[in-house]
């Protein structure tokens, strides 16, 4: 399908900072409308946070960015409605109960009603459901995912797709709405090498339609615009132990807090070990409280 004109990104340091310390900072970032823009890093390094940012769904809290003349974060609301989401853990969620189909058809008609102008609400049903379907098809066939392919077609449930036909479906929802800047997560993970170069080639061709592609992954393949997250050691007046957290709005990601919470655990542990093993029992039982408050400070059960 013909894709909409694309986003040109800019940025220059830019940064975002939660409780924890800073999710990424210093991010430049130079690539044109049609862009295929790679988010390298190790996981935790704030990739997603960028993602987020870049798209309107975090406030930065320093630097500069643009994203199709969009000045962040103050026309944060203007860039959402020009994006999209596709892959995002806890944001783009597919439902493993559903099937394609109602996927398909739930996320055409929440475009309907919130995506659309007010004037594609008063058209004939005839005409509206022809459009939708004619959306659904342009989406399906610009993500390549084939429903002849799948085990029961499009009533195939998403418990049973295969990774990357999910991560096609989930491209396939977000284009409906025939967005300017395609966001993805998560793009190469648990992925094999032969999958990684299907996902990108994929990736490439929405991009070569018009739309920008910004995609996180660990390892940015040739050609695309590469942003890195990669940090070689803590920022200057940041305490090290919270250096590597993303900060969602405010707090931190899933990633960060779990790593933050096994450190914590471990800590408590040894602890509670050493003084159990080299004193008496009310050090032991000393340690052990310790342990007990250290894990109540993680908000742990």
């Amino acid at each position: 399908m013909d894709g909409p004109l694309g986003l040109a990104v800019t940025a220059r340091d830019f940064g975002l900072r939660g409780p924890r310390g800073w999710a990424f900072r210093g991010v430049r970032v130079d690539a044109d409308p049609g862009a295929l823009i790679a988010v390298a890093g190790p996981s935790g390094s704030g990739r997603t946070c960028l993602l987020l940012a870049l798209t309107g769904r975090m406030r930065p809290t320093e630097g500069t960015a643009t994203v199709g003349g969009l000045r962040l974060p103050r026309r944060m609301s203007a860039l959402r409605r020009v994006c999209a989401l596709a892959h995002v853990p806890g944001v783009t969620d597919l439902d493993p109960a559903l099937t394609v189909a109602e996927h398909l058809r739930e996320r055409a008609l929440l475009q309907r009603r919130f995506g659309d102008s007010v004037r594609g609400l008063l058209l004939p049903r005839a005409e509206r459901t022809a459009k939708e379907r004619l959306r659904i098809d342009e989406a399906l066939t610009a993500a390549g995912l084939e429903p002849g392919a799948l085990p029961k077609g499009l009533r195939t449930a998403v418990r049973d797709l295969e990774r990357t036909e999910a991560l096609r479906l989930s491209v396939a929802l977000a284009l409906i709405g025939r967005p300017r800047l395609l966001g993805v997560d998560d793009t190469d993970l648990k992925l094999s090498a032969a999958e990684r170069a299907e996902v990108w080639a994929l990736l490439a061709s929405v991009a070569a339609s018009g739309t920008t592609v910004l995609a996180v992954c660990s390892e940015a393949p040739e050609g695309a615009v590469t942003v890195s997250t990669r940090r070689d050691g803590p920022d200057p007046g940041t305490d090290p132990a919270d250096d590597g957290t993303d900060p969602a709005d405010g707090g931190t990601s899933t990633e960060a807090t779990t790593e933050a919470r096994d450190g914590t655990d471990a800590q408590a542990h040894d602890e509670t070990t050493t003084e159990a093993q080299g004193g008496t029992d009310a050090q032991a039982h000393d340690g052990t409280e310790e342990a007990a408050d250290a894990l109540a400070a993680t908000g742990r059960p």
